[in-house]
């Protein structure tokens, strides 16, 4: 079996274009490292998948590039800007999907998108056109005027992310976009996820537990464990690394040392079924 290293998988050519870059990047908590010393490129227009245990780290990464945690030392980029000296530009080209609800039940969906297009500042002139575009793209023009706590979890999560695209950001961040979603409604985000891309040359980057989803739709998926980048490369790669015949599961147990299923522990199997709830 050939090692397969963060720092030799993940080389890029000279000329990439980089939208996010991270040099050490590290977060402590008192004694605990939850990232310790984090270095990765993604290029524009990249879909990047993050997966690994509960706690090995990958919130806390999402939360410090999407500014809402600073780190304890290294650096980030974010289309450029630094997380830490330049927070406000980096929060006007990026957009954020948290594992929680973040649509209000108690409004309609265009309700919900208005609230964020005036949250981002979009001109009064812009507002209607944007929010009409984003429902269009979602495939929730039909229900714009439904209350959000009748929607399916599908549609809900659909109206996050169109939440998140309103003012058309460089950088798209998904922390675990399809927690508690049926198949049916796990297809349908993905399908409008990878228009994101094609239509708009969108970044994503992600954190899933589904390896089916990190092995078919991202470009590259990088390995979490103890807060450490085990490895990092396509999926291909990954499995080859492993051996012949080797599944993303198989790929996931071996460089962080869990089997798929004990890594969910009491705690996040009951986060997971208190989510799916509010999803639907």
């Amino acid at each position: 079996m050939s090692s397969l290293k963060a720092e030799s998988i993940s080389q890029q050519k000279e000329e990439a274009s980089f939208v996010l870059e991270t040099k050490l990047l590290t977060r402590r908590f008192s004694a605990l490292t939850a990232v310790d010393q984090l270095t990765i490129s993604v290029e524009t227009g990249e879909v990047f998948g993050l997966v690994g245990p509960n706690g090995a780290g990958k919130t806390t990464v999402i939360k410090m590039l999407t500014t809402l945690l600073p780190p304890t030392s290294g650096d980030a980029f974010v289309a450029g800007f630094d997380i830490i000296h330049q927070a406000s530009q980096v929060r006007r080209v990026i957009g954020y999907v948290p594992q929680l609800l973040s649509a209000d039940g108690a409004l309609t969906g265009y309700e919900n998108l208005l609230i964020f297009a005036k949250l981002y500042h979009i001109s009064r002139r812009e507002r209607d056109g944007r929010i009409r575009d984003a429902l269009d793209f979602m495939g929730l023009s039909a229900v714009s005027d439904k209350l959000v706590r009748n929607y399916s979890g599908g549609m809900i999560r659909r109206l996050e992310i169109a939440q998140a695209m309103l003012h058309r950001p460089r950088i798209l961040f998904l922390d675990e976009p399809t927690i508690g979603l049926d198949p049916v409604a796990r297809k349908a985000v993905w399908e409008h996820i990878q228009r994101l891309r094609s239509d708009y040359g969108t970044t994503i980057f992600l954190t899933t537990h589904y390896m089916d989803e990190a092995d078919q739709f991202c470009g590259r998926v990088g390995i979490m464990h103890l807060g450490k980048m085990a490895a990092v490369g396509t999926p291909a790669q990954l499995k080859e690394s492993v051996g012949n015949g080797a599944t993303l599961d198989d790929v996931f147990a071996y460089y962080s040392g869990y089997e798929i299923e004990s890594a969910r522990s009491y705690r996040e199997v009951s986060r997971t079924r208190r989510v799916a709830r509010r999803v639907g």
